[in-house]
């Protein structure tokens, strides 16, 4: 399984937004579900098969959140809004800063904060970790280091 074969099988499915993360067998069943499903699951078969995989969570002005599964070795993100398009994997650099940019972007939307996060299905909760601030000097930026030299392998 590789990241773009991840993304295409999700072609069909629908946009269903859901206050939970929903358990792995319902998204699938259902074929519906919002971004945390899909990032959520992405990171989790993703790891599995030896990729490096970073959970982002963009929070947008206005608006709402939105989770990206980075993918290092493809130096790029999958999105759940963009599954059903030929490029599905969004190419971006590693830093959370970047990310943000770029999925906000996709949006037409600013940005005000991101986070790394992990998630395990057992537990049902998200653990926020490093997080930039957009109006804070990017040479702040938590990750800034470590996921240069983490890409640069």
């Amino acid at each position: 399984m590789t990241p773009k074969r991840f993304a295409n099988y999700f072609e069909s499915f629908d946009f269903e937004a859901h206050a939970e993360v929903q358990d792995p067998d319902v998204f699938l069943r259902g074929r519906a579900g919002d971004c945390d499903d899909y990032a959520i699951l992405a990171d989790y078969v993703l790891k599995r098969k030896g990729y490096g995989t970073r959970l982002i969570h963009v929070r947008l002005v206005g608006r709402f959140a939105h989770a990206v599964c980075y993918v290092t070795q493809e130096r790029a993100y999958l999105d759940y809004n963009d599954r059903i398009f030929y490029r599905n994997l969004e190419r971006c650099g590693p830093g959370i800063r970047e990310i943000a940019s770029q999925a906000a972007d996709s949006f037409k939307a600013n940005w005000t904060s991101a986070s790394e996060f992990t998630y395990e299905y057992s537990e049902d909760r998200k653990h926020f970790g490093a997080t930039v601030v957009k109006t804070d000097p990017p040479e702040q930026d938590p990750d800034l280091g470590r996921v240069y030299s983490a890409a640069s392998r």
